[in-house]
């Protein structure tokens, strides 16, 4: 990843963080729940972005100078990791070599 690849990436983290503790005042002001709660769903969402960035970048290392089989298991390797946490699918971080809610992908035998 180039510098400004990484600026950029440290840029949007740092808006995070500052969502975050925006976040915080909103609770200890006494916000409603559907002010914290939208916050909440924009900060997924960023977390959500960067990492897309970092997997693409991952995918763009892993790959390159190895065989097509070799790429797909790379592929499929990157995958699982995103769907491991993935919260749409329920991953909160399950053992990474179950099928189901951690991933939609076939474990490899």
């Amino acid at each position: 990843m180039d510098s400004t690849e990484s600026d950029a990436l440290l840029t949007r983290l740092r808006r995070i963080e500052g969502q975050v503790r925006g976040i915080t005042r909103m609770l200890e002001s006494g916000r409603t729940c559907e002010d914290v709660v939208t916050q909440l769903m924009a900060v997924r969402s960023s977390i959500d972005t960067v990492g897309a960035v970092v997997l693409d970048r991952h995918l763009e290392t892993c790959i390159d100078g190895k065989s097509p089989g070799e790429q797909v298991d790379a592929l499929r390797g990157a995958m699982r990791l995103w769907w491991r946490w993935a919260p749409s699918t329920g991953g909160t971080g399950a053992d990474p070599t179950t099928s189901g809610a951690s991933s939609p992908l076939p474990v490899a035998e």
